[in-house]
């Protein structure tokens, strides 16, 4: 059938195709800024003819009513791969539950559990090109693995989302229903580095060596290297997350991908999310290639990469070298997301480097984010055996091999100076290290 043909037949209104929803179903939802707006947003209009209806999300943006409203309990179930800011606000509601995971077999392993099934899928698309194919624009995390699985496939056609380029096309053939929403992209803006971040990207960038290949996370901290890096030769990008950042490094000829050893020439990452900034410079970009979560965040193939740095960020360590960065103490912050992967990855690499980045305190100072021992409740995000390298803005503590009176040590020195007495009386009080 000619393409635009395909098209006016699959087109529907957005009420229509929430209308395809039922009780007892579950809902498989695109990503960050790949979510689909006029979908979610309808959902909570359905409410009176809808029970129990499970919506699997990850680092939803929007502020939707079906998560929101407490009216909604009973009618809809979040769970979550990783929370965002409405997710942590209702989170003690009891209608919505974090999934545990590590992100490259996030949705392999939620589909297991239900059965290898999703009833419907709910993503975002470009409009199709003259033979009907689309691209699935800025996320390709958990996207593909839910489209083959579910029954319903449902894709809100946006047409100021931009064309990316790797595993993102998908034919109008592969989907049952098209709705149309041209709005705006989600936007993550790109808040200015504080000055404790400037000099924790000082210490990172230190790290880092001409040809190293690198991945980077969430946050203010990922965001201040940049500025630091500018006298770096032929890096290269191998990533969960396009940042804005990396497109300020590629224009001043920092990242050239030419000595990479997967995907040379090419940086390569799941999803993107930052300003219009990063939006308009992955679009139709040949050295910009979008592949699956379970391949970009396999540590197995992250290790393949020369000289891979992988750069996260936590709330809190402990003297063992346990980091948590999904809780703030019992109550569930972000999630796991690619940390683990990403930190194994890098270490498995041939000089490769797994860092680990934090301010030394939070509430304005009040507390010290390097701990005795974790907050009571907290979920380790990374377990002390596979730590590597912590830096906060006092330095950078190398705890690879290190014994539990060496490693408390090295951590107690890159911690607030106010803090750092009553940490080490603390650590003979418990016994955790008898004394120094």
């Amino acid at each position: 059938m000619n393409p635009k043909e395909l098209y006016k037949q699959k087109l529907i209104s957005i009420p229509d195709a929430v209308g395809k929803v039922r009780s007892h179903q579950t809902i498989g939802v695109a990503m960050a800024a790949s979510e689909p707006p006029g979908l979610l947003g309808e959902l909570a209009k359905h409410r009176d003819r809808l029970e129990s209806v499970r919506v699997w999300v990850c680092l939803p943006l929007g502020a939707y009513d079906f998560v929101l409203d407490p009216s909604m309990d009973g009618h809809f179930f979040v769970e979550n791969w990783f929370y965002g800011n409405s997710d942590r606000a209702v989170h003690g509601q009891g209608c919505e539950s974090y999934i545990p995971n590590n992100l490259h077999e996030a949705a392999s392993k939620k589909l297991y559990a239900a059965n290898n099934k999703v009833n419907v899928f709910f993503g975002t698309a470009t409009p199709p090109d003259a033979r009907g194919y689309m691209s699935l624009s800025l996320g390709l995390v958990i996207e593909k693995q839910l489209i083959a699985a579910a029954d319903l496939v449902i894709l809100e056609i946006n047409e100021n989302l931009p064309w990316t380029l790797g595993d993102t096309q998908i034919h109008l053939s592969e989907v049952d229903y098209i709705v149309e929403n041209n709005v705006s992209v989600a936007q993550l803006p790109v808040a200015p580095p504080t000055e404790a971040e400037e000099k924790i990207g000082g210490y990172i960038a230190s790290l880092i060596e001409d040809g190293s290949t690198l991945q980077l996370g969430i946050g203010g901290i990922p965001n201040a290297i940049t500025a630091f890096m500018m006298d770096r030769k032929d890096l290269g990008i191998h990533t969960e997350m396009f940042t804005d950042g990396m497109v300020d490094l590629y224009n001043a000829g920092v990242i050239t991908n030419s000595r990479k050893t997967l995907w040379k020439g090419k940086m390569v990452g799941a999803f993107a999310l930052g300003t219009k900034k990063l939006y308009d410079f992955v679009d139709n970009n040949l050295c910009v290639e979008f592949q699956q979560g379970s391949v970009t965040n396999d540590p197995y193939i992250i290790g393949k990469n020369y000289r891979m740095i992988s750069i996260n960020t936590a709330l809190q360590v402990d003297v063992l070298g346990q980091v948590c960065s999904q809780s703030i103490g019992s109550r569930h912050f972000s999630g796991t997301g690619g940390q683990l992967d990403t930190h194994r990855g890098a270490q498995l690499s041939e000089h490769g480097r797994g860092i680990i980045a934090l301010r030394s305190t939070a509430k304005n100072g009040e507390i010290s984010t390097i701990m005795p021992v974790l907050t009571e409740g907290a979920e380790v995000t990374i377990p002390s055996q596979d730590i590597d390298t912590i830096v906060t803005e006092y330095g950078i503590a190398d705890l690879k091999g290190l014994c539990l009176r060496d490693r408390a040590l090295a951590l107690i020195n890159i911690a607030h100076p106010d803090f750092r007495d009553k940490l080490k009386s603390e650590v003979m009080r418990l016994g955790i290290v008898p004394h120094f």
